[in-house]
């Protein structure tokens, strides 16, 4: 629907705009997955956020909060996220978690900044 895909270009917008704004600015997305989606409007959505140069994306299950909101259309395979996980690391994503209770909150932040700090300490401790 027209409605959805105005949302999409606004999220994308933001993203972008975020990016061009901040200099070294890290930007993150999540995408809920179960709502009927197929695997490659999935794609199209992970090549458009690395094409705006995103570099975190969550990947978690949808799960309907009232009886008013959308149902789940699937229950994903955890084989399934990690096939995600997978293939956001291979698009270049810095950053990637992807499960059935995964949300955009802070975990994925922390995980995702101690990864990085790691990083930076390997570097610091091979020179």
């Amino acid at each position: 629907s027209s409605g959805i895909n105005a949302e999409y270009g606004q999220s994308m917008d933001v993203l972008i705009r975020a990016k061009q704004k901040t200099d070294g600015v890290l930007t993150k997305t999540s995408l809920m997955l179960g709502l009927g989606e197929t695997n490659e409007e999935v794609m199209e959505t992970l090549r458009d956020l690395r094409s705006n140069d995103v570099d975190v994306v969550t990947f978690g299950q949808y799960m309907q909060p009232t009886k008013r909101h959308l149902k789940v259309q699937e229950y994903v395979t955890p084989e399934s996220f990690s096939e995600w996980e997978k293939v956001g690391m291979e698009m270049g994503f810095s950053y990637v978690a992807s499960g059935p209770l995964v949300r955009s909150s802070y975990k994925a932040g922390e995980y995702y900044i101690k990864n990085i700090i790691n990083k930076r300490n390997t570097k610091t401790h091979n020179l």
